[in-house]
């Protein structure tokens, strides 16, 4: 701030108002400054009311909270970054239980001690901001978005009423409505969910309301057996979608992948056949863009095919692989045909880098979520309000109090630009391409799929104890306790994390992901040599 405070004051200003900008606050400086003087009362940042003069801050509480964004810029944002740190500093739960003073006491506790819990907090925690985190499909940590995140912690506010959010409710229709454009829908709707899961529940349930609106007022009772089709390799959430919703998991068709872990549309119609063969009711099907394990993309053109031809709502999971649509070099190739989807959940907490949590639930039908949703609580939405109640949006969700996940997003875009999406992209495949190039090359590594369509590069490390004998009788079983050794030293010397997983009959391998453009090569070569020394041995 002190940099912006003296490039204004030694910059030569047209408009007498820069000092007043420097010593009140950049607050917002109009064009027209003679503006300012007409601002009627109604729109001064002051009430008109008559108080004391005294500091709402109390001087405590201001040097506390100076004391905690220090300890949250050095230990969390600096030290989280910081190639030199450890990853985690493990410790397993008993132990950790003594490590930090986790009891709630009958007296309050001083500001010092405050501090000390929250830098013990941050020592013990995962910093998933490393550039040599690679466990999750989220990772790296973005300025902008961090930014918007403290703000809106800050504002406190809940994401329903233009009363209470006037603002936000007015950015989340305009990112909402970009985002649909970038997937290619002319209308529709939409809105931010807590995650993934919640965005494919939803998808669900607004597919069921469009296909039998009574069982918003009539439930489950004398319901036809309502069926829903996901790949094999879909994200779990979508059995407990259909769980919670009373359509239940053994009404979940599973359809056959290839090697590659698409769906196979060939299949996905046949099993629509042989259910409506049994007098059961498709309504619904759920492709995946970039599936959790091997980052796959179904074929979704081909899907779109089968479900106009049998009536059926097509939703999209790109929960992970949406960031892609922000690539003009790769979209093509990986989401050619989700402009014809009916919804699609996208979270941008994950490949685009946005910060738990944000998610969104897009369709391209209007008025659905509403019908679907709304309980028209007269105490919160009244009609009857002075200003348009259109923009009161929180109707739409199963959730009353909903927090403000839009303003992280738009500040970083507001950033980047689309232009710096693009390049945040490519880059991150670019990495996976460098990656997947030092792999295959390497000795005692070996691909699992040798062209990964995502940034998940899936691969066994061999150790020299095991080359060579794939044709023994226990080869994979030995080689199935690998990975889960290597993860175990991995996590205890707080080198790196990277995560591991069998599929199918193949042993346990390692699925090396990452979002973050700010991934170097180097880093990339260290994942391989430090799994090298970590199992070696075995």
């Amino acid at each position: 701030m002190s940099n912006i405070l003296t490039s204004l004051e030694d910059s030569s200003f047209s408009c007498s108002c820069a000092k007043e900008m420097i010593n009140g606050g950049i607050d917002g400086h109009l064009n027209d400054c003679s503006v300012r003087n007409l601002k009627s009362s109604l729109n001064d940042d002051t009430a008109n009311v008559k108080a004391p003069k005294k500091d709402p801050l109390p001087k405590d509480e201001e040097d506390f909270l100076k004391a905690v964004f220090q300890v949250i810029l050095e230990d969390g944002v600096r030290k989280g970054r910081d190639i030199t740190q450890k990853v985690v500093d493990f410790h397993q739960p008993d132990e950790l239980r003594t490590l930090l003073d986790l009891e709630i006491r009958d007296t309050p506790e001083d500001h010092q001690a405050l501090i000390k819990h929250m830098k013990d907090t941050v020592k013990y925690s995962v910093r998933t901001s490393h550039p040599r985190f690679f466990n999750q499909l989220f990772s790296g940590q973005n300025t902008y978005a961090l930014a918007g995140q403290w703000l809106t912690e800050t504002l406190n506010t809940s994401q329903y009423t233009f009363e209470v959010a006037p603002v936000f409710t007015i950015m989340e229709n305009v990112v909402l409505h970009k985002m649909r454009d970038i997937v290619g829908y002319s209308g529709g709707d939409g809105i931010f969910c807590p995650g993934g899961s919640i965005s494919n529940l939803y998808a669900l349930n607004v597919a069921r309301y469009r296909y039998m609106p009574d069982i918003k007022k009539t439930g489950l009772f004398g319901l036809p057996r309502l069926v829903v089709f996901t790949s094999k390799q879909s994200h779990y959430s979508i059995k407990k979608a259909a769980s919670v919703l009373g359509i239940g998991t053994n009404n979940v068709v599973l359809v056959d992948c290839d090697e590659r872990g698409k769906m196979i549309a060939s299949d996905l119609e046949a099993q629509i056949l042989r259910v409506k063969a049994e007098g059961a009711v498709p309504f619904f099907v759920n492709c995946t863009s970039g599936t959790t394990v091997l980052g796959a993309y179904d074929p979704l053109d081909e899907v779109a095919d089968i479900c106009e031809k049998h009536g059926l709502w097509m939703h999209v999971d790109a929960a992970w692989g949406g960031g892609v649509m922000m690539s003009p070099k790769y979209r093509a190739s990986r989401m050619r045909g989700v402009e014809r989807s009916d919804s699609i959940t996208w979270n941008p907490h994950k490949m685009m880098g946005a910060g738990q949590q944000c998610s969104a639930f897009l369709l391209k039908h209007e008025n659905l979520l509403q019908h679907c949703h709304e309980a028209k609580a007269k105490y919160l939405f009244q009609q009857d309000k002075f200003y348009d109640v259109s923009y009161d949006t929180g109707d739409k969700s199963i959730q009353c109090g909903r927090k403000v996940d839009v303003f992280k997003l738009w500040l970083m875009w507001k950033a980047k630009g689309n232009q710096g999406w693009h390049e945040d992209m490519d880059a991150v495949f670019d990495k996976t391409r460098y990656l997947v190039e030092k792999v295959k090359a390497r000795e005692g590594f070996k691909m699992v799929l040798d062209e990964p369509e995502c940034s998940n590069v899936c691969f066994w490390y061999i150790p020299p104890s095991l080359r060579g004998k794939e044709d023994e009788a226990d080869y994979k079983d030995k080689l199935h306790q690998v990975a889960p050794k290597i993860k175990e030293r991995m996590v205890l010397s707080g080198t790196m994390l990277v995560g591991y997983q069998p599929l199918g009959n193949k042993p346990n391998f390692f699925r090396q992901v990452f979002s973050s453009p700010s991934v170097t090569e180097e880093d990339l070569d260290f994942l391989l040599d430090e799994i090298e020394r970590l199992g070696e041995d075995l």
